[in-house]
């Protein structure tokens, strides 16, 4: 299932080629004609690459063309890395200044041996791209725009049958759907309960179950069935609605004779309509569809069945349901039912063993345990079961309507650039839990995401692509504070693996051989020795991504130097949680490196003064490096750092050197022990939109300087024990924050009065275990932006008039703060007898759970309350006991008012 996406690639470095042909820069005859050339060919060979892609999957020959032509195309891209980095070279070192034009680069000062060589270079890249190009017309590709983006993969329709013995593990969520279905609201004539999940959880055959059952026959005078799957067109879905609810077929209507059959037919009836498979995220299609459904009597219910948040989020009246994976035991039951016949599972205790162990690879995802147990039917041979055990999913024989192609149609539905990064996701293991920020970072480092007409930010953009994969159940956040954390299922990075080929290894110590195409190495094995850079590893020179990571494993300077050596071409180094001393100075030759992550490193004390000459570098990550002295003089040079993360023995941030780090973005201190002050030159961050301190004993205020982070978002501040934040003016002026947290800061007794300047911006504030924080203020009532408070284990915080006059806002969670907490407990009575006045709109917050074990009379209990404004979106509420935040929930929901401190 391995493809080759070539398009996006090659759209890049014709940018590439673009911004080096700027007139600004005075190129050398020759290099600019070879330049033309290159760029003319490539823009044609660009044209068919759509059509091209999509023929991949079942010509082979296509498919070679489209590898060879990658290679080349990849190594384009280095050569123009070559030219565009002795540019910025030129910029910086030999002119001397950040901001001198470079318009004599290729003038007689610069050397005669690179604009030789440079020429060359491009020369025979062109050369091999010519043969490609020319080999294109035995294939008779056609041209397409490349903006054509999603490709409309048909899938196999759905029914409404199913038999229930059939069925394991689904009966609790069926009761589930069937009282939503079953309850009714007076004001409410049609609402529409949207069913969210990976593919192959079984939405489908959960949603069989609840439009069979005998409760849901009685309660609705017409059921329909409508398996959408297909493009979101009114006209097709109004027929197949009047199909299914009267058997007419209606071809030969128009479509505004279709909609006044359908209204005439729904009209004061109580239906069920069951729209299954929906990929549409067009609210005005949705729209133009449900306003023709409004017509049916009270009670009147839709069921969506989506793998798309946000198709639920457009469509959906009631919060989404989200399904779950089965559990271990269902997930056994129903891999016996599909790989023997009945009860010949007792005659081969060896082969339920090893089921058991191939359940685990499913993730309780159904349609993998029915692939992997059909694909063992009648196999009676342990050899068969162990392969199967042995070997990732993707890598076993799959057919039409097993686990990977139903994954595959949620893949192909999304547009080019985010195929891509899906697919870079298969270099982190399995279970691995990723931090968005290096995930974006490293996708950027990659060139995965490029900039479209306009200022967005590539950071920006990489979120937009993070929430998009998120919205599509192929990422999961695990976590959410201060920090997000994604997890991608272990069938999704099947699928990964599966979709990114020849180009991605994991070694292994069995690994002997490699091909000349891989180009990202993930080495998990605990000896990174000089044996294992021998034969496998020395002709890859190609080598984009190289990752180690394991902890409290030594790495000699040898190994390095050549791992350095060998890897000339790479944009992402990282070996983390392995010690060494020294880093070789011939990191200083990796010129085309983006991302160095050297975190975890017990042992090293400085960098070599080399690193300075990697000025493409965008993030530098010595998080947890404890024994790091200080940062080499001239890191000032990297012009292009976006993010660092830092942890030294510095007692102050090198002044000087921040004037170059104009680009920077995120800045992360950690555990920087001896570190008393950040620096004046804080002044020249003015791009920095995030900034991270944290376990920095020694910090007592922060510059007043931070007044000029005109572009700060994010401030996030922990464990700073002697840091007070009403000391000087480092709160002053800051404009644009949005999120503030601020955990483990004893001194910190009120907010700031500079936090005023972002009463308009600021949305989340969380105060977290400040034992000295004592009152709200009354200016907080001007933050009219402000979604999230959190007020958690600040003992001493008291009713104040700033707690009475709170913002609205759409999350309010006070935990541990007694004082507070015991007051809003007449606040529950108030709403408890309010319970029969659901529409009370002097309570503005959602429905919240209490647990069952929960004694409102108790004077010792303290609440953890944790309330939803009734406009915000949102899955679960809950207020349980400070000490045991895994409450479970009742069914009992009541309104809650805001407390009256």
């Amino acid at each position: 299932m391995a493809e080759t996406l070539v398009s996006n690639i090659a759209g890049a470095v014709l940018k590439k080629i673009a911004s080096l042909a700027l007139p600004e820069i005075n190129l050398a005859w020759g290099v600019k004609n070879e330049l033309r050339k290159l760029e003319n060919t490539l823009s044609t060979i660009k044209s068919v690459l759509l059509d091209a892609e999509k023929q991949q999957a079942k010509n082979h020959a296509v498919k070679d063309w489209l590898e060879k032509l990658k290679d080349v195309v990849y190594d384009i891209d280095d050569v123009l890395d070559d030219f565009s980095t002795e540019t910025l070279r030129w910029k910086v070192e030999v002119c001397g200044s950040l901001i001198k034009e470079v318009s004599n680069f290729f003038s007689s000062s610069n050397p005669l041996v690179f604009r030789s060589k440079m020429g060359q270079k491009i020369k025979k890249v062109r050369l091999r791209l010519d043969h490609i190009a020319a080999d294109k017309r035995n294939f008779h590709f056609t041209e397409q725009v490349m903006d054509i983006q999603v490709q409309n993969t048909r899938r196999v329709q759905t029914h409404s049958f199913v038999r229930t013995s059939d069925v394991i593990g689904r009966d609790c969520d069926k009761e589930t759907i069937i009282e939503l279905l079953l309850s009714s609201c007076d004001h409410e004539n049609l609402s529409i309960i949207p069913i969210v999940g990976l593919g192959g959880l079984g939405k489908t055959t959960l949603t069989k179950l609840v439009y069979n059952d005998e409760r849901v026959e009685e309660n609705f005078e017409r059921k329909m069935w409508v398996c959408v799957s297909e493009d979101f067109d009114l006209k097709m879905l109004i027929e197949k609605i009047i199909r299914s609810a009267t058997g007419a077929n209606c071809p030969q209507l128009d479509i505004d004779q279709l909609q006044t059959y359908l209204r005439d037919n729904l009209n004061g009836k109580k239906f069920l309509l069951v729209l299954d498979d929906v990929w549409n995220e067009d609210l005005m299609k949705w729209k133009e569809l449900r306003d023709l459904l409004m017509g049916g009597a009270n009670g009147s219910k839709i069921i969506v069945t989506t793998r798309s948040k946000k198709t639920a989020s457009i469509m959906g009246t009631n919060t989404s349901y989200n399904l779950g994976g089965l559990s271990s035991d269902e997930c056994l039951s129903l891999f016996m039912k599909y790989a023997f016949r009945g009860g010949e599972e007792k005659k081969h205790p060896n082969l339920v063993e090893i089921g058991k162990t191939i359940v685990k690879k499913c993730g309780g995802v159904p349609l993998a345990v029915i692939t992997l147990g059909s694909l063992l039917y009648m196999k009676a041979e342990e050899r068969d079961w162990l392969y199967v055990r042995d070997n990732d999913i993707w890598k076993l024989e799959q057919k039409e309507n097993d686990i990977l192609p139903a994954l595959r149609l949620s893949y192909d539905q999304m547009p080019l650039d985010l195929k891509q990064c899906f697919a870079y996701l298969s270099f982190y293991p399995k279970d691995y839990d990723m931090l968005k920020d290096n995930v974006i970072q490293v996708w950027i480092a990659q060139g995965l995401i490029q900039q479209p007409d306009g200022n967005q930010l590539l950071e920006d953009i990489g979120d937009t692509y993070v929430n998009e994969l998120v919205s599509r159940s192929f990422l999961e956040v695990v976590a959410d504070d201060g920090e997000i954390e994604l997890r991608m299922h272990d069938i999704v990075h099947d699928l990964a693996l599966s979709i990114a080929g020849a180009e991605w290894l994991t070694m292994n110590s069995d690994t002997t051989k490699i091909t000349g195409r891989v180009r990202h190495i993930m080495f998990p094995g605990h000896d990174l020795s000089e044996r294992k850079f021998s034969l496998p590893l020395q002709n890859l020179t190609r080598v984009r991504s190289f990752s180690f990571q394991n902890v409290e494993t030594s790495v000699s300077l040898s190994s390095l130097d050549m791992l350095m050596s060998t890897f000339k071409c790479l944009r992402v180094l990282a070996i983390k949680g392995a010690d060494f001393e020294e880093l070789p100075s011939s990191v200083g030759n990796l010129i085309h490196l983006r991302h160095l992550d050297l975190s975890c490193n017990r042992c090293i004390r400085k960098l070599p003064d080399s690193i300075c000459k990697l000025l493409n570098l965008q993030t530098l990550n010595l998080f947890m490096c404890m024994q790091l002295q200080d940062l080499p003089k001239g890191i000032g040079k990297l012009i292009n750092l976006r993010a660092l993360y830092l942890t030294s023995y510095q007692s102050c941030l090198p002044e000087k050197e921040l004037e170059g780090l104009t680009s920077l973005q995120f800045l992360y201190i950690f555990h920087c022990k001896h570190l008393t002050s950040l620096s004046s030159g804080m002044q020249h961050l003015k791009a920095l939109r995030t900034l991270v301190i944290s376990h920095c004993p020694g910090l007592t205020s922060l510059p007043s300087e931070m007044k000029y982070l005109i572009a700060l978002e994010t401030l996030h501040i922990f464990f700073c024990p002697e840091l007070d934040l009403l000391e000087g003016e480092g709160m002053q002026g800051i404009k644009n924050l949005r999120s503030l947290i601020l955990e483990s800061l004893p001194k910190l007794v009120a907010l700031p009065e500079g936090l005023q300047h972002a009463a308009s911006t600021l949305q989340c504030l969380r105060i977290l275990r400040c034992t000295g924080f004592a009152t709200i203020p009354e200016w907080l009532r001007n933050f009219t932006s402000l979604q999230k408070l959190e007020l958690e284990y600040c003992p001493l915080l008291c009713p104040s008039e700033g707690m009475r006059s709170l913002p609205p806002v759409q999350e309010l969670r006070i935990k541990g703060s007694s004082n507070l907490s015991r007051i809003c407990r007449r606040e529950i009575d108030d709403a408890i007898d309010l319970q029969s006045e659901p529409d009370n709109h002097s309570y503005p917050w959602r429905a919240i759970h209490i647990p069952d074990d929960v004694s409102l009379d108790s004077d010792a209990y303290d609440l953890d309350i944790y309330l939803e404004h009734k406009d915000f979106e949102t899955d679960s509420y809950d207020i349980g006991n400070m000490d045991d935040d895994k409450s479970e929930d009742t069914n009992s929901a009541y309104s809650f008012s805001m407390p009256d401190c």
